[in-house]
């Protein structure tokens, strides 16, 4: 019997760069020994029938040999919302990623993932004005804006992507 699959988020992992363990405090001695953990806590939850949204900067500062061997190993169908440090020309990440958008919304879970946390006007929609939670990346470490947001930069959740169902909005 197959089994059913799941959708899982992530954020920020900025594979390959050095200067982010510094930055943000990652607790490894260098980026090898942070790629590898993040992808075999990647794979501990995310089967290969699984979808994957990565909320933006996958890789920077090393070389598309590197961040190739490591986009290899990531189990599940990937889809990226870019980030800043993104180039949505990047050949390496169309490789890697079934989809490449700026956001996606899923209405069913009352979710607006996107890179940067939106202006909270932006999270409303349609005529019934149900407003969305944001489920963002881009600040790392620091605490996301006050309403209906939630971060999952690898700092927040522990270098392992989150199930959709546990970032559904809950109004």
């Amino acid at each position: 019997m197959k089994s059913k699959s799941q959708i899982w988020v992530i954020s920020d992992t900025h594979f390959g760069h050095h200067n982010i363990i510094k930055y943000c405090s990652r607790p490894y001695s260098g980026p090898t020994e942070m790629d590898w953990d993040i992808v075999e806590k990647w794979n501990s939850v995310v089967k290969p029938q699984d979808k994957v949204y990565h909320l933006g900067d996958v890789y920077m500062g090393c070389s598309n040999g590197y961040a190739e061997n490591i986009l290899s190993k990531l189990n599940g169908h990937k889809r990226l919302i870019l980030g800043n440090h993104d180039s949505g020309q990047d050949k390496l990440l169309h490789r890697y990623f079934d989809k490449i958008d700026i956001w996606r919304m899923f209405p069913e879970f009352g979710l607006l993932l996107t890179h940067v946390p939106v202006h909270e006007s932006a999270l409303y929609r349609g005529k019934t004005d149900k407003q969305l939670k944001n489920i963002h990346g881009h600040i790392h470490q620091n605490k996301s804006p006050d309403g209906p947001y939630q971060c999952v930069c690898v700092e927040q959740i522990n270098y392992t992507p989150v199930n959709i169902e546990e970032l559904r909005l809950t109004n």
